[in-house]
């Protein structure tokens, strides 16, 4: 009787993170009694605007027998390392490994292999951006999720970390201002500039409570 191999679907642009997804589909893949693991490189279309190409790719011509040429030759060698890995402990190399190279956008192509081979399991690196640079490149990694049809495993170094927020304690100089004008004043001299001289609250007692009225303060 035939039994459906479980299918994993990598998306990798050569990078470390993708390299991380990579390694790892081949440690699931060797778990399983029947996998197919489909690696898949996506080169940009020339409609993606610039900042979302894959530096591997970027200013590179739509021929893809370069393409092909290359992912085969990377997922040659990381199987190589993997199956050094192996070497001594329970685990076998993936029973089948296919490589597929796509002209889309990197997190469509992902989701449509995906969905084109009825994928048990995608897996896709991220760089961990965070900030600016997040909300200016997007995310490959938060797309595919959405996108995908079937469980989405997502890599990145286990040394990499967001940078958390600097919160630094308050200015001692606008407590004392605070206290000392009982609130109407907010900040320091120094600060008020900064902040602005205008602030505007609602106010709750009885001069205020049926209104709410927002009140100005200087």
């Amino acid at each position: 009787m035939h039994i459906k191999p479980f299918v994993i679907v990598v998306g990798v642009d050569f990078s470390p993170c993708a390299d991380l997804a990579l390694m790892q589909a081949f440690e699931i893949a060797s778990q399983r009694v029947s996998a197919e693991v489909h690696v898949l490189s996506v080169v940009p279309s020339f409609n993606v605007d610039a900042q979302y190409q894959i530096p591997a790719y970027a200013g590179q011509s739509q021929d893809l027998s370069g393409a092909f040429e290359r992912l085969g030759k990377h997922v040659e060698a990381r199987l190589a390392d993997f199956g050094r890995k192996l070497e001594g402990r329970p685990g076998k190399a993936p029973g089948r490994v296919a490589s597929h190279v796509s002209i889309d956008v990197p997190s469509a192509a992902i989701a449509q292999l995906a969905v084109d081979l009825s994928a048990d399991l995608v897996l896709v690196g991220t760089h961990g951006r965070h900030g600016v640079s997040r909300l200016l490149m997007g995310s490959v990694a938060e797309a595919v999720v959405r996108w995908a049809p079937c469980p989405v495993l997502v890599m990145r170094p286990k040394t990499e970390s967001p940078a958390a927020p600097v919160i630094e304690p308050p200015c001692p100089r606008c407590v004392a201002e605070r206290k000392a004008t009982a609130g109407a004043q907010f900040w320091c001299e120094q600060h008020r500039e900064r902040h602005g001289r205008r602030h505007t609250y609602h106010q709750d007692d009885r001069a205020g409570r049926e209104t709410n009225f927002p009140l100005v303060t200087r």
